[in-house]
């Protein structure tokens, strides 16, 4: 049944790749432990919220329940995820090529510099432009060479980038 929509008409997500920079890893262990914490404050406040009598209409109540829940969706999929995850802490045997952990910097057809880092799934960051792995600007630069033009398929259509400095560390 591979590729075919589930019972509540979804496609299943494609897998993410499982490669993570140490700083990124660093972050994610320390919010599982952060979350944790914090369980432990929402369930001491949840247990005084029943204890206040009528749960129907006990707004804490109602709060404490609901941000419990995603905390922990949240820690599940951290249990889950930690594991599977790789950290790639060297550089490429060739830092003249795009790879995982690259700072790229590309040129578009006006000229406009585009600075972009990749990053695990995990990390990416718009605002710092950090982008998935996964990403398809991402798969269209992996192994791609110094000066070496790039076409990159988007929704609104196929843009051309030219590689002008790569960087690792």
């Amino acid at each position: 049944m591979r590729g075919r929509p589930t019972p509540s008409g979804d496609l299943p997500k494609p897998k993410r790749s499982p490669y993570i920079t140490p700083a990124g890893f660093a972050a994610l262990e320390a919010e599982f432990k952060a979350l944790w914490s914090r369980r432990r404050e929402v369930t001491q406040a949840l247990a005084a919220a029943v204890a206040e009598g009528d749960r129907s209409e006990n707004a804490e109540y109602i709060y404490r329940k609901k941000e419990l829940r995603e905390i922990d969706r949240r820690v599940r999929y951290l249990q889950k995820r930690l594991p599977e995850l790789k950290i790639v802490a060297t550089t490429p045997d060739d830092p003249r090529r795009v790879y995982f952990g690259a700072q790229v910097t590309l040129e578009d057809e006006a000229g406009e510099a585009l600075s972009l880092r990749l990053v695990g799934a995990d990390e990416f960051d718009p605002a710092r432009s950090w982008i998935s792995i996964d990403s398809p600007m991402a798969k269209a630069l992996l192994g791609k060479a110094l000066d070496s033009e790039v076409t990159v398929h988007t929704p609104q259509g196929s843009r051309n980038y030219w590689i002008i400095d790569i960087r690792y560390g």
